[in-house]
């Protein structure tokens, strides 16, 4: 692993999936951020410049005060210039097959459906950041 740990920022509002996240990246040697909504990954991509970006689909009305679902915040994410290259997960408890097009229409790296198998999700951030796999002794 390189001097200089890799970002990992989680968005999604519930905070069951984020914890269970979080420790499974900062467990394999990622530092984590964690957004609720799409303000908060507004202002985390700005300040921090994840390395990837983990988003949720499905965002309920009050926690935000403009309705947006993932897709949205994608957009608005791809507009920034410390977000617009930046791979992007989508995480959904929702239908895959009502998802996948669209995510992939707007550049989504990969797509985990809830509940998410860790080793998976490792795997395919360390293959979008071109990191090597830890050694097995």
């Amino acid at each position: 692993m390189s001097a200089t740990m890799k970002k990992v920022l989680i968005v999604d509002d519930d905070s069951v999936v984020v914890t269970s996240l979080a420790i499974k990246l900062k467990a394999s040697g990622y530092e984590v951020f964690k957004g609720k909504d799409g303000p908060s990954a507004v202002n985390l991509v700005r300040t921090q410049r994840p390395d990837v970006i983990l988003l949720d689909i499905n965002f309920p009305p009050e926690f935000m005060s403009v309705t947006w679902d993932g897709f949205q915040i994608m957009e608005w994410l791809r507009r920034l210039e410390e977000g617009a290259n930046t791979p992007i997960f989508i995480i959904t408890s929702g239908d895959p097959e009502k998802y996948v097009s669209r995510a992939r229409d707007l550049g989504a790296a990969a797509f985990f459906r809830k509940p998410i198998v860790h080793e998976q999700l490792i795997s395919a951030i360390r293959r979008v950041l071109k990191e090597e796999p830890a050694p097995v002794d």
